[in-house]
């Protein structure tokens, strides 16, 4: 009972729930979201953790990159994410992140320059 409890908390939050969505289409990093949601960094990292450690999505490293997906054992959340994600023309601000997401690369190249200006090179 405690997993379905931690899963509507989760979905209960608004970011939360719009990364989720966009994570149930591809794996992403958090400068990806972050412009996708157009959000802090700190905020969004902050929500990835939470969902991370109630064992709704994983991550791995890639160079200075985190990458978040969803965790593919959790059948009733890609359950759920797939009625929204049927129905997302009803959600003007899901809809407009799916639009977004096909401009998930150019976001990670733009951290990519930032990263590098920073490291001088």
């Amino acid at each position: 009972m405690d997993k379905l409890t931690d899963l509507f908390k989760i979905l209960s939050d608004e970011t939360r729930l719009r990364i989720l969505v966009l994570l149930y289409h591809k794996e992403l990093c958090v400068c990806q979201i972050q412009g996708i949601l157009e959000e802090s960094q700190p905020k969004i990292s902050k929500h990835l953790a939470k969902i991370r450690d109630m064992g709704f999505v994983n991550d791995e490293r890639r160079e200075q990159f985190i990458y978040y997906y969803l965790d593919d054992k959790n059948t009733l959340l890609k359950e759920v994410l797939e009625k929204i994600v049927l129905s997302h023309k009803e959600y003007a601000t899901i809809q407009k992140d799916l639009e977004k997401l096909n401009k998930a690369e150019e976001y990670v190249t733009a951290c990519k320059r930032q990263y590098e200006n920073i490291q001088g090179r």
